[in-house]
């Protein structure tokens, strides 16, 4: 009977090339045979199984295949260029670890390049190069599960873990990254990422001209700035965990010249700034901060700019050694302020109805001192401004600034 065609067979290195990979290499050298020859011999639509260990790079698929590394194959790139290209829509890579790209900021040398549609690179461990991901005018494809480690010490000299240029509805799934640079959008929208865990990085994720993302179940921690959001409207930021982002200069959550934006839900902890925000840009276009829970922050939540027009609803104030900071007196007052818990409200709630009995206010006395002169934030805390905040609360030495107006506190 006839053997079936080679387009309907499953490509394996043991039954198919092994031998000329023994011919090339018997009594010549050990090094690592090429995958691309594998690759150049699997028909479009096919399997690659390589048989496990460590396979030469670097690799360009341009035509639609599935490679199974079986968490057993490792690709290594030989530290020129990008590891491993995709040009084919609709190629799968799974279970592969890809190491050793070049180092070239300006040629982006990344594990793996995806310039091709609905691709899926899933389950593989990136390590050992300088970006991680990088999806160059990708569509409709998933980057899931992967775990990614950047080179480097100094974050900014990092690569990207997972980059985005000009790529939409992309979704960015149950990724673990350590130790890198950004996860950064530019010019990709409606893209979603989902319950992915990033630590001990520069900028968590970065979005820049990326309207229309759904962010949501995410995992941030000690990272320089958890999630900031750059000339990016109509983003979701839904449930995702904020925390320890303590670098002076960051925030867990930043916001600049954004609009329509829905924060919700979120848990923002332990970080030097909660949530930094311009004062918006069009009025008829607010960012909206609900159901957030804001607690043990330097400063929960900063407004620069002087004008209002947020809408803050529903959130809980816990524990921050300042709930509110502003730029300028009036940077907060003009926001909507409704409903939320503060763990500094001093009124009660005789009725029982969950709202207090009048309204929660919040002025400037001592911590006007380090909003007007940043470099006095060393010492607040300190006995000195606390002793000057007593004072100030029990007899002020002039009327103090009003920031903002609670006009119906939850209390519990």
């Amino acid at each position: 009977m006839p053997s079936p065609p080679l387009e309907h067979r499953r490509l394996r290195p043991s039954s198919v090339l092994l031998p000329a990979i023994l011919a090339l290499n018997a009594g010549v050298s050990l090094a690592a045979p090429p995958l691309q020859l594998f690759v150049d011999l699997t028909p479009a639509g096919g399997t690659l199984r390589p048989l496990p260990g460590t396979y030469a790079g670097p690799v360009t698929i341009t035509r639609p295949m599935i490679i199974d590394g079986a968490d057993a194959v490792t690709l290594d790139g030989g530290g020129d260029g990008t590891v491993l290209t995709i040009r084919a829509p609709g190629t799968t890579v799974r279970g592969m670890r890809l190491v050793n790209s070049g180092s070239k900021y300006d040629g982006v040398d990344a594990g793996v390049l995806i310039e091709a549609d609905e691709v899926v690179v899933e389950d593989n461990l990136v390590e050992d190069t300088l970006f991680g991901i990088h999806l160059k005018q990708a569509h409709r494809g998933t980057v899931r599960r992967n775990r990614i480690r950047s080179r480097g010490d100094d974050p900014n000299l990092r690569g990207d873990a997972i980059r985005l240029w000009y790529s939409t509805e992309n979704r960015i799934e149950g990724n673990e990254i350590r130790r890198s640079r950004d996860l950064v959008f530019t010019n990709s929208a409606d893209n979603e990422v989902v319950g992915n865990d990033i630590r001990d990085s520069r900028v968590g994720m970065h979005f820049v001209f990326s309207p229309g993302n759904l962010v949501e179940d995410n995992r941030l921690s000690a990272n320089e700035t958890g999630i900031m959001v750059l000339y990016s409207d109509d983003l979701i930021l839904r449930d995702n965990h904020l925390w320890n982002a303590r670098h002076a200069s960051g925030a867990a959550l930043a916001l600049k010249e954004s609009v329509n934006l829905l924060v919700e839900g979120n848990e923002i902890v332990h970080n030097a700034v909660g949530i930094q925000a311009n004062a918006p840009n069009q009025p008829e276009h607010v960012v909206t901060l609900r159901d957030n829970r804001l607690a043990f922050n330097d400063v929960a939540i900063y407004f620069y700019g002087e004008k209002g027009g947020h809408r803050i609803e529903g959130n809980r104030f816990e524990r921050n050694f300042t709930d509110v900071a502003v730029s300028h007196p009036v940077a907060a007052r003009g926001h909507l302020w409704r409903g939320n818990h503060w763990d500094t409200y001093e009124g009660f709630d005789r009725d029982g109805d969950g709202v207090g009995d009048f309204p929660h206010q919040v002025f400037l006395y001592a911590d006007r001192i380090w909003m007007d002169r940043p470099l006095t934030r060393f010492f607040r805390a300190s006995l000195a401004l606390e002793l000057i905040d007593f004072l100030e609360r029990l007899a002020p030495f002039s009327t103090p600034e009003p920031v903002l107006v609670d006009p119906l506190p939850r209390v519990e």
